[in-house]
């Protein structure tokens, strides 16, 4: 397929995924944090997940930037926010529905949005979704479809890297979950597992994160 993919949230779990994407399709990397997107302009990842020579040898294929307006014709989104947890250990879902909606201003017709921040089952469906349509004002699974899959790096391991961890993967009909892991499968060495719904790759993700 012909993607070009818009990554949004730049950190330990987004830049990897960016990078590693960009050695087969057009990128851009999307972040609201302005220090974060000129450090990478610049070649620096402060998560020290990357290095400088990982950085560069992608940095013609991968664009950075603070305005989400520069992904207008991307068919790809992927999210990478993070899901911090409020002191009443309930967690913050407002990184992922701002995101919702900064993708939803930009979604056109058969565009995937995947989801990869740690959420509990049904957060893509009942709460990430309809933010995509009120902005959009398209239609869920008629004119554009949802992904999960859940990220599974940890931070710092420079072993059990993005590239050779099996890859869940989900979508929110049989041709989009189709689509999500063809992607995943062609830049993952390790292998994708293909999940019956979204709510069950989002139930992996509790279940990992318990263990």
């Amino acid at each position: 397929m012909n993607y070009k993919i818009c990554v949004v949230g730049l950190g330990y779990v987004g830049l990897p995924l960016a990078v590693l994407l960009s050695e087969k399709y057009k990128v851009i990397g999307y972040d609201t944090n302005v220090g974060r997107v000129a450090d990478l302009r610049s070649g620096f990842d402060k998560t020290l997940e990357l290095g400088s020579e990982q950085l560069s040898r992608v940095s013609e294929r991968i664009h950075y930037t603070t305005t989400i307006d520069e992904a207008h014709d991307c068919n790809i989104y992927i999210v990478t926010v993070p899901t911090p947890v409020e002191g009443i250990n309930r967690p913050d879902l407002s990184p992922l529905i701002q995101a919702s909606r900064a993708i939803g201003s930009m979604l056109t017709t058969d565009n995937i949005v995947i989801y990869e921040s740690t959420v509990y089952p049904g957060v893509t469906e009942d709460v990430c979704v309809p933010e995509l349509e009120a902005i959009s004002g398209l239609v869920f699974n008629r004119d554009f479809y949802c992904g999960y899959s859940p990220e599974r790096i940890n931070p710092g391991d420079k072993v059990n890297t993005l590239q050779n961890v099996m890859k869940i993967t989900s979508g929110s009909t049989k041709e989009a979950a189709a689509q999500v892991d063809e992607l995943y499968r062609s830049v993952i060495p390790a292998g994708t597992h293909l999940v019956s719904s979204i709510k069950v790759a989002e139930a992996s993700k509790v279940i990992e994160n318990t263990q």
